[in-house]
């Protein structure tokens, strides 16, 4: 039997709701950053799932990827969120449930690759030009797939700093 939202879950839910539809409409604003704030918007559903439950975390998804598309004013800024960074902590609670890591990185970059896939392709097709890449697509998705491994093992880190300390300090 599933335990209901109390107060505080629910608060906890629209506050961190709030700072990673805040996070959203400053990488459509700002200039630079983008990437860091849609891995910052990601982060918030780690705290959900911990304090919460994974079907809190598939709330909080749905509910900050729909709040972004009406707020956000430029709705492509949204779909980097929607297709890979809001769902990843999602997808990270379910792979890591495994316990066995190599099949664990096989997964997440199998997963991280799909998007990429998804995102290339329906660029082409939206766009119907080819990308200019001034260097080697080799070199690019060379470049992703570290990125990403950093991504993962930050947002490891995040989830072991926010367990271990965050947390006890948050309950008082």
């Amino acid at each position: 039997m599933r335990k209901p939202l109390n107060a505080k879950g629910i608060a906890l839910n629209g506050v961190l709701g709030a700072l990673a539809v805040i996070c959203l409409l400053l990488a459509n604003i700002l200039p630079t950053n983008k990437i860091s704030l849609y891995a910052l918007s990601s982060f918030f559903i780690s705290v959900i799932i911990i304090e919460n439950s994974i079907r809190a975390g598939w709330i909080f998804y749905a509910a900050t990827t729909l709040l972004g598309f009406m707020i956000v004013p430029d709705k492509i800024s949204i779909v980097p969120y929607a297709l890979f960074f809001g769902g990843y902590g999602i997808i990270k609670y379910y792979i890591e449930k495994l316990d066995r890591i190599i099949l664990e990185y096989i997964l997440k970059f199998l997963f991280f690759n799909a998007c990429a896939c998804i995102v290339l392709l329906a660029a082409g097709s939206l766009f119907k030009a080819e990308p200019i890449v001034a260097f080697s697509w080799w070199l690019l998705i060379i470049a992703g797939e570290i990125v990403f491994f950093i991504y993962d093992f930050v947002y490891t880190l995040f989830i072991n700093y926010y367990r271990d300390k965050l947390r006890t300090k948050l309950r008082r």
